[in-house]
C-alpha cells in the first residue's frame, strides 16, 4: 500500500462516513441533537400556554354605557308638553284710611280700582288626541282665564273639565287638531337610579328639559295632598314646571311634575312627580265623570305604635292599623270590622304605613273585593269586604 493510500484508508474515509452519519441525523431526527423548543419548523400558533393551577384569569368588569344625548327623547315627548298662562280676578285691598269720610274728600276725583288681574303660569301634557290635558289643580285653581301654548307655536283657550284637588290633578280641554300625544311608560317599568328628564316653563322663560335619576318610589309623607304616592327625583324642577312632563330615557311619561321641596324658593335637588298611570286613571276619569273614581273601605285607622302597643297590651313587634272608626253601613262595617281591630294586611300586602295603606284602597275600583286579615282579642282572622265609592270632598 502507498503511502497516499494509508493516509486515504486512515484519516479521509473515517472523515467522510462520519460527515454522512451526522447528516443523516440532522436529517433524520434533529430532536437529538436541538432541544424541541428551538425548532424552527414547528407552528408557533400551536404553542399552548400553560397557567398555573393557582393563578384564575382575571376578566374585566363590564363597561357601562349610555346615550350621549337624549335630544331623542326630548324630541318624541317635547311637542306633547304645553305652556299655561292664567288669569284671575283678585279683590285689591284697600288702606284703611281710605274708608274713613274725613280721607274720602281726597279721592272722590281719582276713584280706586276695587279689583286686580292677576296672572301665573304653568305647564301641562297632552294625553290624548281629543284635546285633553292634564296639568297640576293649583295651576288652574280659582283662574278665569287659561290660555293654553302649544311647541308648535299654536295657543288656544282652555276649559276645566274636571278637577281632583285631593290629588292636586286638574284636566283641562282645547279645541285644536291635530295633537300631539305623549307616550305613557309602563307603570311599573320605574326604577329607583332611571335616568329622567322634567319638561316645563319654569318662571316663564320657555320650554325647558333639566335631567336627573328616580331618586325614591312612593313617597307617601310629604304632606302635600290627601293621597301621595310621588316619584321623588333630583331633576331640576323650578316654579312654572308644576304639570309638565317626566320623561324617561326613551321620551315615554313617567310622571306630572308638581312640587319641590326647597327652603330657598328655588331647586335643591328633591321634586316630586304623581306617577304616569294616576295621571292617566285620573284623565280618563275625569273626562267620563268629572272627578276621579276611588275605592273605598270606610274606616278610620291609626298605626299602631311601639307605645300604642304597649298601652294595649299587645307585642311591641306588632305592625298593623288600629281602627279607630268605622262608617255605619260602609263595607268594612258590612264585612264585621269593629273599632279596636288591627289591620294587618291588605290584599295580601303588609299595612305599616296607613298613607300607603290608603292608596292602596284608592286605587281601586268600586265594586272590587278586598281581602283584609286583622287581629281581634289576640286571634287573627280574616274577611272580604266589596269597596264603595269614596265621596269627593
Amino acid at each position: 500500500m502507498s503511502l497516499v493510500q494509508g493516509f486515504a484508508v486512515r484519516f479521509l474515509l473515517p472523515a467522510i462516513v462520519g460527515g454522512v452519519i451526522a447528516i443523516s441525523i440532522l436529517t433524520l431526527a434533529p430532536h437529538w441533537v436541538y432541544p424541541e423548543r428551538l425548532i424552527l419548523s414547528a407552528p408557533l400558533i400551536e404553542e399552548e400556554v400553560v397557567v398555573p393551577p393557582t393563578e384564575v384569569p382575571v376578566t374585566p368588569p363590564p363597561v357601562a354605557s349610555g346615550p350621549v344625548s337624549y335630544a331623542d327623547a326630548v324630541a318624541s315627548a317635547a311637542p306633547a308638553v304645553v305652556n299655561i298662562y292664567t288669569r284671575k280676578r283678585v279683590q285689591r285691598k284697600t288702606h284703611p284710611l281710605l274708608n274713613d269720610p274725613a280721607f274720602q274728600r281726597f279721592f272722590r276725583n281719582s276713584p280706586q280700582p276695587s279689583e286686580r288681574m292677576q296672572s301665573s303660569l304653568g305647564s301641562g301634557v297632552i294625553m290624548s288626541e281629543n284635546g285633553y290635558i292634564i296639568t297640576n289643580y293649583h295651576v288652574v285653581n280659582g283662574a278665569d282665564e287659561i290660555v293654553v301654548s302649544l311647541h308648535d307655536g299654536r295657543e288656544a283657550n282652555a276649559t276645566i273639565t274636571g278637577t281632583d284637588p285631593e290629588a292636586d290633578l286638574a284636566v283641562l280641554h282645547v279645541n285644536l287638531q291635530p295633537l300631539p300625544v305623549i307616550t305613557k311608560a309602563a307603570a311599573d317599568k320605574v326604577r329607583v337610579g332611571d335616568v329622567v328628564l322634567a319638561i316645563g316653563n319654569p318662571f316663564g322663560v320657555g320650554q325647558t328639559v333639566t335631567m336627573g335619576i328616580v331618586s325614591a318610589t312612593g313617597r307617601n309623607r310629604v304632606g302635600l295632598n290627601t293621597f301621595e304616592n310621588y316619584i321623588q327625583t333630583d331633576a331640576a324642577i323650578n316654579p312654572g314646571n308644576s304639570g309638565g312632563a317626566l320623561i324617561n330615557a326613551l321620551g315615554q311619561l313617567v310622571g306630572i311634575n308638581t312640587a319641590i321641596y326647597s327652603q330657598s324658593g328655588g331647586s335643591e335637588g328633591i321634586g316630586f312627580a304623581i306617577p304616569a298611570h294616576l295621571a292617566l286613571r285620573a284623565t280618563n276619569d275625569i273626562a267620563k265623570y268629572g272627578t276621579t273614581i276611588r275605592g273605598w273601605l270606610g274606616i278610620e285607622v291609626q298605626e299602631a305604635t311601639p307605645e300604642l302597643l304597649t298601652a294595649l297590651k299587645l307585642p311591641g313587634a306588632l305592625t298593623g292599623l288600629l281602627v279607630t272608626g268605622i262608617f255605619p253601613d260602609g263595607p268594612a262595617s258590612q264585612a264585621g270590622l269593629k273599632v279596636g281591630d288591627i289591620i294587618l294586611s291588605i290584599n295580601g300586602e303588609e299595612t305599616s304605613n296607613a298613607r300607603a295603606a290608603m292608596n292602596r284602597i284608592a286605587e281601586l275600583r268600586p265594586g272590587d273585593e278586598i281581602a283584609v286579615e286583622y287581629l281581634r282579642a289576640g286571634k287573627t282572622a280574616t274577611t272580604r269586604a266589596i269597596a264603595g265609592r269614596r265621596q269627593t270632598k
